[in-house]
């Protein structure tokens, strides 16, 4: 007969790491470094991405 292999299940915390927040709304933003330049506003825009999911958000200067 073959092994028996014991899987560990993972714990809520691990499960559900860092999406708790991010789903309601709450996102850690860290600006991107890249400097870009909106053609139709004229002017340069900050690129955000959420540390935690990796959502983006286009902020302007």
């Amino acid at each position: 007969m073959g092994e028996v292999i014991r899987f560990k299940r993972p714990k809520p915390g691990e499960k559900h790491k860092g999406r708790g927040l991010c789903a309601n709304g709450f996102h850690k933003w860290a600006a991107d470094g890249k400097t870009v330049f909106d053609v139709k506003q004229g002017r340069l825009v900050t690129r955000l991405v959420c540390e935690r999911c990796g959502a983006v958000k286009v902020q302007g200067r």
